[in-house]
């Protein structure tokens, strides 16, 4: 198989259909190459990216895999005359290698597994677990998709907040309703694994090849509903509404696991004890009463540095426009993302996250009396707004004491400052980036209309932030929108408070993914510090199954 990279073409040709793409790096391949149409049996798409680091010249760039016809010999032959013309740069002969699950066995464990969450990482793992006939029990503290959909829409119209199933708890975790983001900075073999499962289960074809790959809040609930009937098929089992409420230690090992059931008709909650030898702590960093009772267990936790700030938000067309010029709102494009960073001289950073082009600020919270943002886009990733968190990292020494749950305790405070700016009814306080650079207050916005589907009280942020958040994020502003022109406009909106994008604590484990000091629980994912986005989520679960599978069956 040849593989080439950098292939150029012009965003007009492409109207954002598989179809175009692969006709366009079709001609790119030929023209490249040398040949003709019948001289390939088959093509495939690898990576599509974007080159705008010139705004008058915006080109997609594109790698390639295609299989010639007579195969090895013709695909080597080739390179011979590429190279002999000194024309080879970029063009390579592969085998491509992909990964895949676990084969199936008999199940040998008397007790099944249980796996607790059902966010990306409980859900891959407990895939690749069922895969290999180990038959899991996957338990989520939420509801299903379908019935959390109904319960978010009626939170967000009606400030009730359920505790048990919202933005951050139900199936599928909090990456169903932000977005379904897929770009990562780690590597992995695992990563194709993944994305051709999201594919199998309902997703975009489009992901296996864009640079920045997203699912989109849309269609996440069926690609998580799929997954969850795939886990079933193969043995596993799936009960929602069903809460981790204390595991049962004997010398140190887990013999065991206290839950309760809630009925999501009747109301009624039943306790029930699950018998097991093997959990796996994927809970997710939002689960605080989870951290709290392996405190109190003596279960070893860590802090770690982690990030809190705002939501930020500009008109998606000022963003297409400042990264794309005259080429912006070609559909080959479509709507720009970005990705900022700014080091400041005192040691301290400010930087985007999970930015979504064309999307939503959603009311995340998951606690009474506590504000807490975050951002959605759909999978059209049409709306008017673009947003992002624009945060800056707690680090372990920015905490009194040392409690592993100081983190907690600030996110917390930081959470219910913001829910009484916000004057109550998880309203959230909003200030224009102008307002907060000359530290003043903000009583209406400008011509970005804020998306936070709670409302918010305008006035200041900085209340609901400690001073080395806020002191970091008026320096960083200037700076970034240097890089980006128009990013600290003054009436582009901040909304607080940005505090779940990631884990304050470390359950931290050993290198078969155990617990140090607790025998059969392999702590995963973002909750348990393992991870920081949906691919090294799912990527930590499928590592982590690997090493329980290789424990009770002696794989290794």
């Amino acid at each position: 198989m040849i593989q080439v990279s950098n292939l150029r073409v012009d965003p007009r040709t492409v109207d954002g259909t598989e179809q175009s793409e692969l006709r366009a790096a079709t001609q790119a391949l030929l023209k490249r190459l040398h040949i003709h149409q019948t001289d390939i049996q088959s093509i495939e798409l690898v990576r599509r990216s974007i080159d705008a680091r010139k705004r008058n010249n915006v080109h997609l760039l594109y790698t390639v895999r295609a299989q010639l016809v007579g195969s090895t010999n013709a695909e080597r032959a080739l390179l011979t005359k590429l190279t002999a013309r000194h024309d080879e740069k970029n063009v390579s002969q592969i085998t491509p290698a992909y990964p895949h699950y676990p084969l199936r066995k008999n199940n040998p464990l008397e007790q099944r597994v249980v796996v607790v969450g059902a966010g990306c990482a409980g859900l891959f793992c407990a895939l690749s677990l069922a895969k290999a006939g180990l038959e899991p029990i996957l338990i989520e503290r939420g509801d299903n998709a379908a019935r959390r959909t109904q319960v978010v829409d009626h939170f967000n119209h009606s400030a009730q907040l359920d505790p048990e199933s919202n933005i951050q708890f139900g199936v599928g975790g909090a990456g169903t309703f932000s977005d379904g983001k897929l770009a990562t900075g780690t590597k992995s073999p695992l990563h194709r694994l993944i994305m051709e499962t999201l594919v199998d289960s309902g997703a975009s074809r489009e992901i296996l090849w864009d640079s920045h790959p997203h699912v989109g809040s849309d269609v996440l609930p069926q690609v998580v509903d799929t997954l969850c009937e795939r886990i079933t098929a193969l043995g596993g089992e799936v009960r929602c509404r069903t809460k981790l409420v204390d595991l049962v230690l004997t010398d140190n090992k887990i013999t065991g696991v206290r839950v309760l059931t809630t009925d999501p008709l009747s109301g009624l909650t039943t306790e029930q004890s699950i018998p097991t030898r093997h959990v796996v702590l994927a809970s997710g960093h939002s689960a605080r009463d989870v951290f709290e009772m392996l405190y109190q267990k003596q279960v070893f936790l860590e802090r770690k540095t982690f990030a809190m700030g705002v939501r930020i938000e500009h008109l998606q067309a000022d963003i297409d426009h400042a990264q794309y010029g005259t080429a912006a709102g070609l559909p080959g494009l479509g709507a720009a993302p970005y990705k900022l960073v700014s080091h400041l001289k005192n040691g301290r950073s400010a930087f985007s996250f999970c930015m979504c082009p064309g999307g939503y600020v959603v009311a995340a919270a998951s606690e009474p009396e506590g504000v807490v943002t975050n951002g959605m886009s759909l999978s059209a990733r049409n709306g008017t707004n673009a947003n992002s968190g624009l945060l800056a990292n707690v680090f372990a020494e920015d905490l009194p004491g040392d409690n592993p749950l100081e983190g907690l305790k600030l996110q917390r405070a930081c959470e219910h400052t913001a829910f009484e700016l916000g004057g109550g009814d998880f309203v959230a306080p909003a200030q224009l980036v102008g307002d907060f650079l000359a530290n003043q207050h903000s009583s209406n916005h400008g011509k970005v209309v804020p998306t936070y589907s709670r409302g918010v009280n305008w006035g200041k942020v900085d209340a609901c932030l400690p001073s080395y958040i806020t002191d970091t994020l008026r320096a960083a502003l200037p700076q970034m929108d240097k890089r980006l022109h128009g990013f600290a406009a003054a009436d582009a909106v901040l909304t607080g408070v940005e505090s779940r994008s990631s884990s304050p604590i470390r359950i931290t484990r050993n290198e078969h993914c155990q617990s140090i000091g607790c025998e059969g629980l392999f702590p995963c994912g973002e909750g348990a510090g393992y991870a920081g986005g949906i691919m090294s989520a799912a990527t930590d679960g499928l590592r982590v199954a690997q090493a329980l599978i290789d424990s009770v069956l002696n794989l290794t």
